[in-house]
């Protein structure tokens, strides 16, 4: 989440007009992430309630994936998964057009996002992930997964030697792993759609229980194994990737497991699977912090966090995955 264009009160005031949630009575940008802009709204009510998250799709979202995406929340909050689903206006649309961009209403659900999960929290998120993946199986859309490993290595082949350097003098060797990555990856794993994304920044927590699964906008049809390591490099490491949570690491797979027990296909290609969703953030990190405008209210991200992992992984993921 970010804040890249800034739209006006009145403007604001306008767009929540064509809702049935009360007036407009404050707006608020949210600052965290890198792809959208982000707004928190709260009205004077209705029966959709009165708080809500105001999306504006920035950047890599494709508005011709937003009948998947906005699908894909009221989907999955029908299948009783922890889910926000989508406001419709007047007119039944799931989204609008506002500034020439489209925009989306979001139901806000209560929880906080945790920096330091314990095991009990992750082992929650766990059996969450694998009840989402679950109820996915029936959700009649489709969409391609468009940063898998051979898009890591063309988005890192692309940023160039001399700008990796520039970020960290080590980075550029990951040009190389993730060509290695994109021609040893399995392709006849189970699939479901898959959040591909799930930090803890994702998941809105009430104590040890997760209230919400948050910011499916890189939701694509892929292994489901996948998600697990994609899940488990984001939530199993100190914030900068140096240190491994082995506690974290287990209790997440064994909530996962506790709701559908991977194929021992699935439990083999773990090792590389991580190898391969550190990658993923390594390359879309470095891409942004190229890319990302100095005057926009948003972090830039060191992609070295994620190289941290990936090289445990590549040299203990046997080991960790069992």
């Amino acid at each position: 989440m970010a804040v890249y264009t800034q739209l006006s009160a009145e403007t604001l005031a306008d767009l929540i007009a064509h809702y049935d949630v009360g007036e407009l009575v404050s707006a608020k940008g949210i600052a965290e992430g890198v792809s959208n802009s982000n707004w928190l709204i709260e009205t004077s009510g209705g029966e959709a309630g009165s708080r809500f998250i105001l999306t504006m799709y920035e950047r890599r979202i494709d508005v011709a994936d937003l009948p998947f995406f906005l699908g894909l929340l009221d989907h999955l909050s029908a299948m009783d998964a922890p889910v926000p689903r989508t406001i419709h206006d007047r007119d039944g649309s799931a989204w609008r057009e506002v500034a020439g961009k489209s925009v989306a209403l979001i139901e806000f659900l209560p929880g906080v996002s945790v920096d330091r999960p314990t095991a009990a929290q992750a082992e929650n998120i766990g059996a969450v992930l694998a009840h989402m993946h679950e109820a996915a199986r029936n959700f009649p859309q489709q969409r391609s997964n468009d940063l898998g490993p051979d898009i890591s290595a063309s988005v890192l082949r692309a940023c160039g030697v001399d700008a990796l350097a520039q970020i960290d003098t080590k980075l550029p060797s990951a040009v190389a792993e993730a060509e290695r990555i994109a021609g040893e990856w399995p392709g006849a794993l189970p699939q479901s759609v898959i959040h591909a994304d799930l930090f803890p920044d994702n998941v809105l927590m009430l104590g040890d229980q997760v209230s919400g699964l948050i910011d499916f906008y890189f939701a694509c049809n892929d292994m489901m194994a996948y998600d697990l390591a994609v899940t488990h490099a984001a939530w199993s490491f100190a914030e900068d990737g140096r240190k491994y949570r082995p506690e974290i690491g287990q209790a997440l797979m064994q909530g996962y497991q506790s709701v559908r027990v991977l194929s021992d296909a699935e439990h083999d290609a773990l090792p590389l699977l991580a190898q391969g969703a550190a990658m993923r953030f390594v390359s879309s990190r470095a891409h942004d912090w190229t890319e990302t405008p100095a005057d926009a209210l948003v972090t830039r991200k060191d992609p070295m966090d994620f190289m941290h992992r990936f090289h445990f992984y590549r040299d203990f993921g046997t080991e960790v995955f069992g």
